[in-house]
């Protein structure tokens, strides 16, 4: 994608290779942006690229779920004697 290709030769240079590095500038980015913009730049994208966002921002949220809940434990009475095969 031409636009994080361009955001990296940006910053490369001040980046400390930690994952907040990423976030802080990808969070100051979108600030900026208006909801057209934004909406603008999804459209730009081919569906493949779509596809994926969509995906990575689904399994973000499902694995927060996750992790709210207690992932493994089962809190059905009726499950208490099953057994799971995975």
């Amino acid at each position: 994608m031409e636009f994080i290709d361009n955001l990296y030769a940006l910053y490369k240079n001040k980046l400390t290779g930690d994952e907040e590095d990423a976030l802080i500038i990808i969070e100051g980015i979108l600030q900026s942006m208006g909801a057209s913009d934004i909406n603008h730049m999804i459209s730009q994208l081919p569906q493949e690229e779509k596809h994926d966002m969509l995906a990575l921002f689904l399994y973000e949220r499902f694995r927060q779920k996750m992790a709210e809940e207690g992932m493994g434990a089962s809190k059905n009475w009726d499950d208490v004697h099953e057994k799971y095969y995975h």
